[in-house]
């Protein structure tokens, strides 16, 4: 499973964590899927991808795409934070590609940052660690 995710409510956090190699539709599908549910709505998010080996992305045009598709599904009366774990040089340039994106789309209500720890992350959501990792139970 490329991409597993594990909903906190108590946190009111989303965190998701890549494995292996991550393709668009994955993540696309990813996006859809969690952000689609009415109980996420206006949850931080945290997405890890410290355990990708490969990003397959067949153009930048997806990442803006991703971007457009995840700035509609925000809940429009309540701002979050999102913050990507993105270690690798591919990884943190494809991080700071979106989060350049997702700051462009009027509607969404996300801040997004990239980083290359889950330290710095976890500071930036608020959020005491350490957090249980999504599809290891």
């Amino acid at each position: 499973m490329p991409m597993s995710y594990r909903v906190d409510h108590g946190l009111r956090l989303v965190h998701a964590v890549g494995r292996g190699t991550l393709t668009d539709s994955e993540v696309f599908g990813y996006q859809r899927e969690v952000w689609g549910r009415p109980d996420v709505s206006g949850y931080k998010e945290l997405v890890d991808m410290t355990q990708v080996s490969t990003i397959a992305v067949p153009s930048p045009a997806r990442v803006r795409d991703l971007a457009e598709l995840a700035a509609g599904m925000d809940e429009p009366s309540k701002s979050s934070k999102f913050a990507i774990v993105a270690p690798s040089d591919v990884a943190f340039g494809l991080g700071r590609m979106f989060e350049s994106y997702r700051s462009e789309m009027q509607k969404g209500t996300k801040e997004v940052a990239v980083f290359r720890t889950m330290e710095e992350a976890l500071a930036f959501l608020e959020i005491e660690g350490p957090l249980a990792i999504p599809g290891t139970d």
